[in-house]
Parts: C-alpha cells; sequence; structure tokens
C-alpha cells in the first residue's frame, strides 16, 4: 500500500510564486528582502528533498506560512515607515540633462 502522493512540482511552483508575490508586497524594504530570502531558501529545501513524505509535509507548512505571510504583508502596508536611501529611484535621463545644463 503507497503513501498519500505529494504535491506535483506545478502545485509547489505555484506556491512559490504564491509566496514570492506576497514577499515582494511588503512597504518595508528590510521585511521584503528577508522574507524573499527566506522564501527562496525553503523551496530550495523543497526542490532538493527526495522523501515524498517529507515533500508533503514542507508544503503544507510552506502553505500556512504563505497565509501568515499575506497577513503580514498587508499589516506592514498599513503601517510601513518612510523609504531607505537605497530604496531611491535612479533619476530619469531628463533629470540629467536639466542638471548638466545649468
Amino acid at each position: 500500500m503507497s503513501g498519500p502522493a505529494g504535491p506535483s512540482k506545478q502545485m509547489i511552483l505555484h506556491l512559490y510564486h504564491s509566496a514570492l508575490r506576497s514577499s515582494r508586497s511588503f512597504s518595508s524594504y528590510n521585511f521584503r528582502n528577508y522574507f524573499i530570502r527566506r522564501t527562496q531558501d525553503t523551496f530550495r529545501s523543497i526542490q532538493a528533498e527526495t522523501d515524498p513524505s517529507k515533500v508533503a509535509t514542507m508544503y503544507s507548512d510552506a502553505m500556512k506560512e504563505l497565509v501568515v505571510l499575506r497577513r503580514s504583508a498587508i499589516v506592514n502596508q498599513l503601517y510601513g515607515g518612510w523609504k531607505l536611501a537605497v530604496e531611491e529611484p535612479a533619476p530619469k535621463d531628463e533629470d540629467i540633462l536639466t542638471r548638466s545644463d545649468s
């Protein structure tokens, strides 16, 4: 008798993209980058695992974490602070041209 079938690669990939999307929605630079790295590390470990029962357990844990991640991202968007200097967009070409003319 075989055990329950684990999640398909497509299901894992869909969960990965959902977790990355939620991680990228944090307004705080530090939280955003932390959760992106954490998501990538989590799914690398799922990808490296060969035991189907462990993959199924890791997948269900990742599903639970996604729910928490989404709620946390919403709260962070509501109470996000100031933008950091590293988040400033690069100057546009038009701005560079007007500054050099002065």
